[in-house]
């Protein structure tokens, strides 16, 4: 069977990821990435293709598709008006599943988001009620949704997975697990107001074998969360850092209204026009439990090939290896 792939949102993080999983595994005779972003790392062998996901799809962007992996996102929190959430991430589901049907396509994966949980101090699974907090959740839970009515247009034939990941990090990651990387080096990290936050998040690696294995799996439609089944702490996942690369551990932990009043100066400044990623929502964000469980998965049988130490060392490993001008953890 001829298999074409379009990964629309393919440049990021896990978009390029993907890719490279995809174009090892010898099985596509087409591969196009419509971003319009330039790609974190190019894949040998992928069609780059810039394109807007909040307008419609050319029909001649992937003659032929398969198969739709829809990754398109606006996901940076704090960091966007409310709107431009909803703009981004209902408009490209909109298109997709147009596109999809259009071309009749029969497959699609949807990278949702554990922001349509809210963040959550008790474990949450995937037949917990979702009760999202943020534009970003309410975007994705409403982007689910529009591919959840394309699903049942046909139940016999779509296939629709998906899939609801944690905080993820790897090579070329450059969010959360690279800045805490980055300040633990330094010695700058310090605990915001406590050390026991609940942090869900998984290896980038385990989270694309995790879409192949769901694709493989006979339920027409499959829902998930992505992370790994043991909770970690924020205190853990410092730990792991300092056995891996031998950081050493923050020493503090500061109270959490002082580090909100300094974040509120941060925000004077830059309305001012002095940038800075500080903010109290941000801080708040790290004082906050993610605490999601990957339930469906562990029923299924999902084998992990990482835990959260030995996916640092694989990164780090990998991120020394194809940037060594920039060291570890990039």
């Amino acid at each position: 069977m001829t298999k074409k792939a379009l990964i629309i949102g393919g440049a990021g993080f896990i978009g390029s990821h993907l890719l490279e999983r995809l174009a090892a595994s010898g099985e596509y005779d087409a591969l196009v990435c419509a971003d319009i972003r330039p790609p974190r790392f190019s894949v040998k062998g992928v069609d780059y293709k810039t394109m807007d996901a909040t307008k419609p799809l050319h029909d001649d962007m992937c003659p032929g598709v398969t198969e739709i992996y829809n990754l398109a996102a606006v996901h940076t929190t704090p960091g966007h008006d409310d709107w431009e959430y909803y703009w981004t991430n209902v408009m490209a589901a909109t298109h997709t599943v147009a596109f999809a049907t259009r071309m009749g396509c029969q497959t699609i994966v949807f990278a949702s988001s554990i922001s349509i949980y809210g963040p959550t101090e008790a474990p949450l699974d995937e037949a917990s009620p979702l009760a999202p907090d943020s534009a970003y959740g309410k975007s994705k839970y409403a982007a689910e949704e529009i591919h959840r009515a394309w699903a049942a247009e046909h139940p016999e034939t779509r296939k629709l997975v998906i899939v609801r990941p944690a905080v993820i990090y790897g090579y070329e990651e450059r969010g959360n697990f690279t800045r805490l990387a980055g300040l633990l080096k330094k010695g700058r990290f310090v605990y915001p107001g406590r050390k026991d936050t609940i942090k869900s998040c998984g290896y980038v690696k385990d989270l694309v074998r995790s879409i192949a294995f769901a694709l493989n799996r006979p339920e027409k439609q499959l829902t998930y969360n992505f992370a790994y089944p043991d909770r970690t702490t924020s205190e853990q996942i410092c730990a792991a850092f300092d056995k891996v690369a031998g950081y050493g551990m923050p020493k503090a932990v500061l109270p959490l209204w002082p580090m909100l009043l300094a974040a509120f100066g941060f925000e004077v400044m830059a309305k001012l026009g002095l940038k800075t990623s500080i903010n109290r929502a941000r801080i708040m964000k790290l004082n906050r439990s993610t605490n999601v469980v990957p339930q469906t998965l562990v029923d299924l049988g999902f084998d992990y090939s990482y835990d959260l130490e030995a996916s640092l060392t694989d990164w780090l490993r990998e991120s020394e290896t194809r940037r060594p001008d920039a060291g570890g953890f990039v």
